[in-house]
């Protein structure tokens, strides 16, 4: 299964991860923890850990084309989640 991975420079780490896993777990399975949640989307999933300065997130899916588009829905909802402060995310396959 082919993977992306970003790490995201950024001192709201843990807000982040919290804010989207409330957000998902509506509608999705998630299993979150104080450093280290997972989200499993219908065609893939998402691992967020988050250390100091920084969150780590890592995109898992069936194929290429799934993963090009779970990266724009997680780079989405992150920024949305961020508000006012700004993000670079930059995935890594």
């Amino acid at each position: 299964m082919p993977m992306s991975r970003a790490e995201i420079a950024t001192e709201s780490g843990a807000r982040l991860m919290n804010r989207l896993c409330k957000h998902w777990a509506h509608k999705l399975e998630v299993e979150q923890g104080e450093e280290e949640s997972r989200v499993a989307f219908e065609d893939g999933s998402c691992v967020m850990r988050v250390e100091p300065g920084k969150l780590l997130v890592a995109v898992e899916a069936l194929d290429e084309e799934v993963l090009d588009r779970l990266e724009g829905v997680v780079d989405a909802h992150l920024e949305r989640m961020a508000g006012d402060e700004e993000l670079t995310i930059v995935w890594e396959n």
